[in-house]
């Protein structure tokens, strides 16, 4: 069980996993983290495990295959994540726009999109350079195209939590309450979606 503040989530009730989404940059992987660590799950990261069943990075994968067999490795393996145990996944930027995959999602979890602006973006990405879709090019022209064609699809997630320049422990806080709020309203919000 979590308190944040004063809001509580049953984590042991939960049956469905948090996952996150968002463009690189929203803080799905460090928020994600601790929002596990919060909520007594564990913390699983698609790109992570996507690497480990590739045998390479990210990078490498897309330029040795292309993004279409990307997606579809990727979709194989969020599918995976989703039916074993209850977690808090991090996906990558582009897994939710993937119609099969939102779908999945959809019926296997709870998505949570961490919505960052463009200058929260920029600066967050600055500090990598390990983001094929960055490679090359303006990365703040690339983003705002990214949130131009994303934003809409990820505002189909179930809860929207703002990922703003601050400690991501407030983001942590907003999603406990949001989550939270969420489930009160859909009590068998909790349960797997009927096939």
């Amino acid at each position: 069980m979590t308190d944040a503040g004063n809001v509580r989530i049953d984590a042991g009730l939960l049956d469905r996993s948090i996952v996150l989404v968002g463009l690189m940059g929203a803080g799905k992987t460090s928020v994600g983290r601790r929002l596990a660590r919060e909520l007594g799950l564990p913390f699983l990261d698609a790109d992570e495990e996507i690497e480990a069943a590739a045998g390479c990075s990210i990078s490498d994968f897309f330029e040795l295959h292309g993004e279409a067999e990307f997606r579809a490795g990727e979709r194989r393996v969020i599918e995976r994540l989703l039916t074993g145990p209850v977690c808090v996944l991090a996906t990558g930027g582009g897994a939710f726009m993937d119609p099969a995959t939102r779908e999945a999602i959809r019926r296997h979890g709870i998505s949570v999109w961490l919505r960052a602006d463009l200058d929260v973006l920029v600066k967050r990405v600055g500090r990598r350079n390990n983001r094929p879709l960055l490679q090359g090019g303006d990365q703040r022209r690339i983003l705002q195209d990214l949130m131009t064609t994303r934003y809409p699809v990820y505002g189909q997630a179930d809860v929207i939590v703002d990922s703003c320049d601050g400690p991501h422990d407030d983001v942590v806080r907003d999603a406990v309450v949001r989550l939270s709020a969420f489930l009160a309203a859909a009590p068998d919000a909790g349960a797997p979606a009927a096939p």
